[in-house]
């Protein structure tokens, strides 16, 4: 009878309570709307089920129940967290006022970069188009020049050797009176060397006037009045054995062929080169297949080709053992390459020209060319010698125009096939070109006329 009035008094609670919350959440459901009514009737469930079980009473013996009432207070407090929260009714003044915008996120401090900063950019100015007299300065200083250390090395080399072979043919041949050895070529005498890499070394053959005489070359066979013979005079009054050199006369006349191959045979099999070399820090071995009397050095900075020509001096002759391709053994080349170094450089030095600047260009463009190779040297030496007799300004501001003039003249000898030695008239420098090859010439200087920079450019 107890319990009965304990659970009536209880429904009697529930249902009052009920009441007030039926009447709460009808006028909740006013105020906050139909969310905020849902969200405060689970939040008023739950808060009713805790009070029930906190004031129910409890079997004692009974430990599921203690666990099911933990359960469902984790369920009740799962639901109220779990309730979704409800979102703030705005008000009419709120909607008047400006939207804020999106917070930023904060700017990451700068860091400190140890580098140097830049310095601003400049913007690059087109290049100046340059004048011939400029490009040809330019072309001067640049592809001409020889590096000075090579240069001095290979001096030094070359002299080493020509001290060696002087030593050599003393010992060996003291019979034969050849003069002091001393080197020439374009390294030395700067006209015309690209790199440090050929000299001559000559060699004197020294010959007593009364036993012997120079024939000109136009009573020769060979009709080259650039080519002589050397004869051997008085053998009735002085037979052979009275000169030394009378071991190398073929048919009276001192033969350039036979002096050349004994030469070579020495070279080639009487000096031990290889010590030599080494006394020099180089390899150093005599060209056996070339008709030349020639060395190659091989050094760690320089490669060097030394070339041998034995020289005869005589009533004002420089005469080489240079004879041309053929049967005939007996002619020696008359050379100029003295007489032209002096007078260039002589007449630079009285009006201060730039000869010449004028034929180191031209021999640099024309060794290098494939078709002008063969109008380097003394060719383009006589050219500018023989302008030099019509043109008087040959200052270095005056180099373009000079430039110019000289391949205008180039053309004209070609076209006539002729160029006559500036110290012989007689002698033409261009007998030995085929007329295929002065046709080559001849266009490519045309068109340089026209436009001089080709030279600079091609190769």
């Amino acid at each position: 009878m107890g319990d009965f009035m304990r659970q009536r008094s209880k429904r009697q609670e529930d249902n009052g309570l009920g009441s007030v919350l039926d009447v709460l959440l009808a006028n909740a459901r006013l105020v906050l709307g139909v969310t905020g009514a849902a969200v405060l009737a689970i939040a008023t469930l739950a808060v009713k089920r805790l009070i029930d079980r906190a004031t129910s009473p409890r079997d004692e013996g009974d430990p599921k129940a203690e666990q099911k009432t933990l359960e469902e207070s984790w369920q009740d407090l799962a639901l109220i967290k779990a309730a979704p929260k409800p979102t703030k009714k705005q008000r009419r003044e709120d909607l008047s006022e400006p939207l804020l915008a999106p917070a930023l996120p904060p700017a990451p401090e700068p860091r400190v970069c140890s580098a140097p900063l830049e310095p601003p950019r400049v913007e690059s100015i087109p290049p100046r188009c340059l004048t011939l007299q400029e490009k040809l300065l330019s072309h001067y200083r640049s592809c001409l020049a020889v590096p000075e250390m090579e240069a001095s090395l290979a001096l030094q080399l070359a002299r080493s050797i020509c001290t060696q072979l002087q030593r050599f043919l003393r010992s060996k041949c003291p019979e034969l009176p050849f003069g002091n050895l001393f080197l020439s070529g374009a390294l030395l005498d700067g006209l015309g060397a690209l790199a440090a890499d050929h000299i001559h070394i000559m060699l004197p053959v020294v010959l007593d006037t009364a036993l012997w005489s120079l024939i000109p070359g136009e009573d020769t066979v060979v009709g080259n009045p650039q080519y002589w013979m050397i004869k051997r005079t008085d053998l009735e009054y002085f037979p052979r054995g009275c000169s030394p050199w009378d071991r190398f006369i073929v048919g009276r006349y001192l033969s350039s062929n036979v002096l050349n191959e004994t030469l070579h045979k020495l070279l080639v099999a009487s000096i031990n080169w290889p010590a030599i070399g080494s006394l020099l820090g180089s390899i150093i071995h005599p060209v056996v297949a070339s008709q030349e009397l020639k060395l190659e050095v091989k050094h760690d900075q320089v490669e060097l080709s030394i070339t041998l020509f034995p020289v005869v001096e005589m009533e004002d002759k420089v005469l080489l053992a240079a004879p041309p391709e053929g049967l005939v053994e007996n002619l020696w080349l008359e050379s100029f390459y003295k007489a032209e170094v002096s007078k260039v450089k002589e007449l630079d030095a009285g009006d201060a020209g730039a000869r010449q600047h004028c034929l180191r260009i031209l021999n640099g463009i024309c060794k290098s060319h494939p078709t002008l190779h063969k109008l380097s040297g003394s060719p383009l030496t006589h050219i500018i010698l023989h302008l030099s007799a019509t043109r008087s300004d040959w200052a270095e501001e005056s180099l373009a125009e000079r430039f110019q003039e000289v391949l205008e003249e180039l053309v004209g000898y070609l076209e006539q096939g002729v160029l006559p030695s500036y110290f012989n008239h007689r002698i033409n420098l261009f007998c030995e070109l085929l007329e295929e090859e002065i046709d080559e010439m001849g266009f490519m200087l045309y068109r340089a006329i026209a436009e001089p920079e080709l030279l600079l450019k091609e190769k």
